[in-house]
């Protein structure tokens, strides 16, 4: 096979240029990839980040699903959630059952396939139709084909934001554990408790067989701690500087980080409405909260990759919180 000299120097041109491509470069192709894409499509790329914990945001005006895993951006799908009525709460969830066949119990037996519950009062993501505008009766519909890839990645305790507006997860490595300062002669011990358990990141924890989630209130200075949504128990959390706001936050656990003596989490910020200016939250944040160390050293049995650090000003009370329904959701939602 023969190739002439123009065509030759413009392929090998493209091939020496290729590796000058930028982050920012392949992010803004990115971001065209996910604005062309219409109801009922999606990409997946796995291969970004083939192991870690996973989580997923719904953008209710983009009507966009983003799936993270290990803080690196796998998927986005179209989507279509709640209609006017049956508007789709914000706030942040996490999954409480996985169901591949499930059938609705409120409406006519409905079928919903890989359905990954949200709430126990009929909030979910499954596949369904797409109509390319909000037409559900407040569950997240997905495309069929991308509602089986993502049930093939997440667990019980997954964490799912639901929001107008939200920010990609940023690296926050604090040097210290959870809700503590500074505490090295504890790292060893604590460094067995968040190792990586087997694939797919199951969350085992040492005495319990489920997903933990801490919810710190500004409001109310309190920490609880849910286990695969059950109140475990609560506390008083002390917050350094009370009268800045902690701000909507959601820190995933990724394990310990040897080099700093501490641990790494992945970081997102969310608001439920739209257009609102997100910051970037810091290590200096998670610095702020601490907690009685007698308390500490219970919380720490139940460490576990993929375990969620919640962040609100809001009141941590039914209204916000409400049973094994929500972790934290808007002030505004009933």
């Amino acid at each position: 096979m023969s190739i002439d000299r123009r065509n030759f120097s413009r392929v090998l041109g493209v091939a020496l240029a290729a590796p000058l491509l930028t982050s920012r470069t392949w992010a803004d192709a990115l971001l065209k990839e996910m604005a062309a894409l219409k109801p009922g499509e999606f990409t997946w790329h796995p291969e970004r980040s083939p192991e870690g914990p996973v989580a997923i945001v719904v953008s209710i005006p983009d009507q966009r699903v983003h799936v993270y895993r290990n803080g690196i951006r796998i998927a986005v799908s179209t989507c279509s959630t709640g209609a006017k009525g049956h508007d789709t709460p914000t706030g942040v969830f996490t999954i409480l059952e996985k169901d591949k066949n499930h059938h609705s119990s409120t409406y006519n037996n409905a079928p919903m396939p890989n359905m990954n519950r949200l709430t126990w009062s009929g909030i979910a993501i499954h596949a369904g139709k797409l109509p390319g505008y909000p037409a559900s009766h407040g569950c997240i519909r997905l495309p069929i084909k991308f509602s089986e890839l993502l049930f093939s990645i997440t667990h019980v305790g997954t964490a799912v934001i639901l929001a107008g507006s939200h920010s990609d997860p940023r690296e926050v490595t604090h040097p210290g554990l959870v809700l503590s300062e500074y505490a090295a002669h504890e790292f060893e011990t604590v460094k067995t408790k968040v190792a990586p358990k087997a694939s797919p990141w199951a969350a085992t924890v040492t005495r319990y067989t489920g997903a933990a989630s801490i919810l710190v209130s500004g409001a109310d200075r309190t920490g609880t701690l849910l286990v695969d949504g059950n109140v475990v128990g609560t506390a008083p959390v002390t917050i350094a500087n009370p009268d800045v706001p902690l701000g909507s936050h959601v820190f995933i656990l990724q394990g310990a980080h040897d080099a700093r003596q501490g641990l790494a989490w992945h970081a997102i910020t969310h608001h439920e409405q739209t257009g609102i200016a997100l910051g970037q939250p810091e290590e200096s944040l998670l610095a702020r909260l601490t907690i009685d160390p007698a308390i500490r050293e219970e919380l720490h049995e139940y460490l576990h990759p993929g375990m969620t650090l919640v962040t609100t000003d809001l009141p941590a009370h039914p209204d916000t919180r409400t049973g094994r329904d929500f972790v934290v959701m808007g002030q505004d939602v009933g």
